[in-house]
């Protein structure tokens, strides 16, 4: 089925969740333990989710997008991961935090709309490094294990984290590949409040600007509210409808989208997993319910 023939409405939103995405670290990033927070909080909003065991990448996969060396390490907890420590439960999970985002990115493009990675600790992964609990590009292994496997021409990424997706940046021109991996980071161009109704405004044209890609990742952080010690310029409700206006763009130029969590740090955790069930809400709204049925984007 091609990007111009008609997909039905999906009656659930496909999840890419296993307990083994999951690392019960103590850290200033709750990222680690963040997919089964959010998945529980998820099934509490009652809305329709069919949750998919995600299957892990390998290490072949990862070295599509970084150094053989620094991956073998990391497994191995030899190397420092992104959380500076050599967590054998971190190494564990790491294979299957991308292998979420690689599932849902083959899921969304097979149905034609939508599908998550409830995960995190991506961006600033670059080819050789880890820093700020990013330890794996999940980003960009997904784009390069798509782009190898031949399925694809281009995979864009639309990172809606608060912070500059520098390890992304990296991995595209170490790879060369930034005519095949569209990108753009939010942080490096919004980061004050009085920006927010302009960023608004021009966000349709960048969701357009990757209409020629086959999918769209896109990272849906919650650490650009008002309120996150890390973030601080939207509030919920703009964030709320930045998902809407992502969402409902992708939608009508029939852009299949792949989305995850990103950034999120305030506390209590309740708080960041408010902002990531409004985004489900969104994703709800769009791709599943409508009319009478329709559910609040925001609550």
């Amino acid at each position: 089925m091609t990007r111009t023939e008609s997909h039905p409405i999906l009656d659930a939103i496909p999840v890419f969740y296993s307990e083994r995405m999951v690392a019960d670290i103590e850290s200033f990033s709750p990222s680690a333990g963040k997919p089964r927070n959010v998945v529980l909080s998820w099934h509490a909003l009652g809305v329709p989710l069919r949750i998919i065991s995600p299957q892990p990448v390998n290490v072949d996969q990862f070295c599509l997008a970084h150094d053989r060396g620094y991956v073998e390490g990391i497994l191995a907890c030899c190397t420092n991961n992104g959380f500076n420590n050599k967590s054998r439960a971190v190494a564990d999970a790491l294979p299957w935090t991308s292998g979420a985002m690689l599932s849902a990115a083959r899921e969304a493009m097979a149905n034609g709309r939508v599908a998550v990675a409830p995960c995190s600790g991506f961006h600033h992964a670059s080819y050789d490094n880890c820093y700020g609990f990013c330890t794996f590009n999940g980003l960009m292994v997904t784009a390069a294990a798509l782009l190898h496997e031949g399925h694809v021409a281009r995979v864009g990424i639309l990172d809606c984290d608060t912070h500059y997706g520098d390890g992304t940046e990296d991995i595209r021109r170490t790879l060369h590949l930034e005519a095949h991996v569209p990108h753009y980071t939010t942080g490096g161009n919004w980061r004050r409040p009085d920006q927010a109704k302009e960023f608004l405004r021009t966000l349709p044209s960048i969701v357009e600007s990757f209409s020629g890609c086959d999918v769209l990742l896109y990272q849906a952080g919650a650490d650009p509210h008002v309120d996150d010690p890390l973030g601080g310029w939207l509030t919920t409700h703009q964030l709320a409808e930045r998902d809407r206006i992502v969402f409902e763009t992708a939608h009508r130029i029939r852009l299949p989208v792949a989305w995850n969590l990103a950034g999120g740090y305030q506390t209590p955790l309740r708080r960041v997993l408010d902002i990531h069930d409004n985004t489900l809400r969104a994703c709800v709204q769009v791709f599943v319910t409508t009319g009478e049925n329709a559910i609040p984007a925001c609550a």
